[in-house]
């Protein structure tokens, strides 16, 4: 987690855990205050596309 940063602003990125199994991040959003942006946890992957790029 100390390595992820926003890709907008490179702010910090705040965790919240929807779904975890075994200590393993299933499903979840990414929020970086300062832009206000949230990139989604899905599969265990995050999105870290900026907004403006994805679908």
């Amino acid at each position: 987690m100390e390595i992820l940063a926003c890709p907008v602003c490179k702010g910090e990125l705040q965790l919240n855990v929807v779904t975890e199994d075994s200590g393993e991040i299933i499903e979840g959003s990414l929020h970086c205050d300062p832009c206000g942006d949230d990139y989604p946890i899905e599969d265990s992957i995050p999105i870290l596309l900026p907004p403006a790029l994805r679908g």
